[in-house]
């Protein structure tokens, strides 16, 4: 009853300042008005706004970068995290919130907007791919209810809309941006994203800068000893994997002391009683096989969240105590919300977990991955409280693909190094190995890690097909667009999608890993491109000989409309006959004026290789010709939308020259 005591103030308030201004202009136009209204007027407006201040709770979202639940309140005893483990003891913690996505753009991209990043179109790193403009981010709702937005500093919202999104949500985004900013009695709504425990900092950055920009803010005990680190099952053991872990759990205490700092600050300015704090992080940890993979070491996220006492009626349990009940980032932004009394628009497909329009429990949260920077792939993923399923559209390309910027750390040097399936468990392959099972299914509860693939299990074999049918429904209803090639996709941005269109195109995709020879040569034959990209994927994944009539139907697809389709046909020649006929049409797509189709090209070369060595002048050109589109030395921090697709391509032109020795 208060919350929509609290609605109606807020509603009084704008209805007041309105009369204010009214007022004024009455009185500068010298017009009459009477006495008493003139004197009745500012202590009734003063009156609406102290109760607005004391009935909306002010929110401070603090999110870590690239942070599993590595936290000592976690149950993780190799962590040092008092001041995140102490303010565990004051909230309510959720032993089971997920990220949609396990990298930052996505994941933003479905933040700000309450809907999933594939529905959107947002699903591909940095895709800039225009949104409905609705779709304005969460905290504009907010802002409009006279709360002061901050955000400091990370935005990244992954779309062609971006600063439209920052315009309406924030009245402040930058380094600096900070509740300080609002006025005396104003509510407000704080966003914090530390960067502290980022991938940069864990694994990227030399370790020298490391040392000097992170390790130096700890003492001398707080340093992480390598020789203890809890080296996971999926990890090699050696000094460099050892040295690169504790790297990490460093960064996560220096992280942990710009927690306290906030949550200080906080307090010195009285503000604590008033506040409700999420802490969480934005995906998985940025350490191998974490950060951009589907597994719950990149997708289960911490989450904390602090009610205090005069706002404890909100909370699912005492403080310090636990909560299992899944969510998902997608319903972060509607609880937000919810918690402030404040509609939510319909076009929000999350569920809040808070507040007056809480809904029922989740009894499944979903995934997504889909290109990051270079590197293209498609799988999706739903989980419920016990198991894990993953379907993967691109098998026939691994978890462990060369990637340029993780590339830059040590220790991916030593998963490259050490890649022997006969001197590796099975648990090391799955992650180092050039290919990926077409489906994944893991029993979290006995298997934490992921370790144990029961795909062919037939002991759950009825829950493996119930979450397939879960996720098969999830793609249709969101209308997930990631069963187009990206150039498609733009190409048809103006489009409405249909439902046929989602589902045919699903069908499609699915034939990858499970289709037969003469079914993919069927759907070769489709009138539907992406019908026909699909099939020559599946030929990639297919197990088993392909035989020379699958050949010569494929060297006829070099001549398709389709340039994603004729770059595929490509590959299928290359990766399954050692046909390397199709080189030319791969340099004449690079040539292309859609850099979506350059980068597809690009990057089928990359990992061609050698084989492709033939190739070597043309990707020099394609480098000079990405240089100067964005020049070198650009930061990769400033999200430029038209400008960071040619910086991908560097990667794979790179990437290749690396590989491919001169003549």
């Amino acid at each position: 009853m208060w919350q929509r005591c609290a609605i109606l103030w807020q509603d009084l308030a704008t209805l007041w300042q309105s009369f204010a201004i009214l007022f004024a202009l009455i009185v500068t136009m010298k017009k009459s008005l009477c006495c008493p209204f003139r004197f009745l007027l500012f202590p009734v407006l003063l009156l609406a706004a102290s109760e607005l201040a004391a009935e909306s709770p002010n929110l401070l979202w603090i999110t870590a970068e690239d942070m599993s639940a590595t936290l000592g309140c976690y149950g993780d005893d190799y962590a040092t995290t008092p001041n995140i483990d102490a303010l565990a003891t004051e909230s309510v913690r959720y032993t089971h919130a997920f990220a949609t996505a396990p990298v930052c753009s996505p994941s933003r991209s479905c933040l700000i907007n309450g809907v999933y990043a594939p529905t959107q179109g947002t699903h591909q790193m940095r895709s800039a791919f225009p949104i409905d403009d609705e779709m304005t981010g969460f905290p504009s709702f907010i802002r409009k209810r006279g709360y002061y937005t901050s955000n400091n500093v990370k935005t990244d919202y992954n779309s062609a809309n971006f600063k439209e999104i920052e315009a309406a949500s924030w009245d402040e985004t930058s380094a600096t941006a900070h509740w300080q900013g609002k006025q005396n009695d104003q509510p407000f709504f704080s966003v914090f994203n530390l960067m502290t425990s980022h991938q940069s900092r864990s694994m990227v950055w030399p370790y020298e800068k490391f040392e000097e920009e992170v390790q130096s803010k700890l003492s001398k005990d707080e340093i992480h000893d390598p020789a203890e680190a809890p080296v996971p099952a999926y990890y090699v053991d050696t000094p460099v994997v050892r040295k690169t872990v504790a790297r990490f759990y460093d960064c996560v205490t220096a992280m942990d002391k710009e927690v306290g700092a906030l949550l200080k600050q906080l307090e010195d300015d009285g503000l604590a009683e008033d506040t409700i704090v999420f802490f969480y992080s934005d995906h998985g940890s940025g350490m191998p096989r974490h950060k951009r993979a589907l597994l719950d070491s990149g997708m289960h996220v911490p989450l904390m969240i602090r009610f205090p006492e005069k706002y404890k009626h909100f909370a699912p349990g005492k403080p310090g105590s636990t909560s299992d009940r899944l969510v998902s980032f997608v319903d972060f932004g509607p609880t937000a919300l919810s918690l402030l009394g404040i509609d939510v628009p319909d076009y929000m497909q999350g569920v809040p977990f808070l507040g007056e329009a809480a809904g029922p429990a989740r009894e499944m949260v979903f995934g997504h991955r889909d290109r990051v920077d270079e590197v293209s792939d498609l799988a999706r993923s739903v989980r419920d409280g016990k198991y894990l399923l993953i379907r993967n559209f691109m098998p026939h390309l691994g978890y462990n693909q060369f990637t340029a910027w993780p590339d830059l750390g040590e220790i991916r040097g030593e998963f490259y190094a050490n890649t022997d399936k006969e001197k590796m468990t099975p648990a090391q392959w799955h992650f180092a190995g050039p290919t990926r099972p077409v489906i994944e299914f893991y029993d979290c509860e006995a298997d934490p890690q992921n370790l144990n693939n029961l795909a062919d299990d037939a002991s759950v074999r009825d829950e493996a097909i119930r979450l397939v049918q879960a996720l098969q429904e999830h793609l249709l209803s969101t209308k997930d667009r990631g069963y187009m090639p990206e150039a498609e996709m733009f190409a048809g941005a103006d489009e409405e999608l249909d439902a046929a269109a989602v589902e045919a195109g699903w069908r499609a995709a699915d034939s990858v890993g499970f289709a037969t020879k003469d079914e993919l040569l069927l759907q070769l034959g489709s009138e539907n491109p992406i019908a026909r990209y699909w099939a020559l994927i599946g030929f990639c994944a297919f197990k088993g000989d392909l035989g020379a009539d699958v050949e010569d139907v494929v060297k006829e697809s070099l001549f398709d409309k389709s340039a994603t389709v004729r770059i595929e046909a490509a590959n299928v020649l290359g990766r399954r006959f050692e046909n390397f006929r199709g080189r030319s049409v791969l340099e004449r797509e690079l040539r292309s004026d859609d850099l979506r189709v350059v980068l597809h090209a690009a990057r089928t070369l990359e990992l061609f290789g050698p084989s492709m060595a033939k190739s070597r002048k043309a990707m020099e050109k394609l480098k000079a010709r990405c240089e100067k589109i964005r020049p070198p030395g650009t930061s990769p921090v400033v999200v430029q939308p038209d400008k960071d697709m040619a910086m991908f391509i560097g990667f794979s032109a790179d990437g290749f020259l690396q590989r491919v020795p001169e003549e």
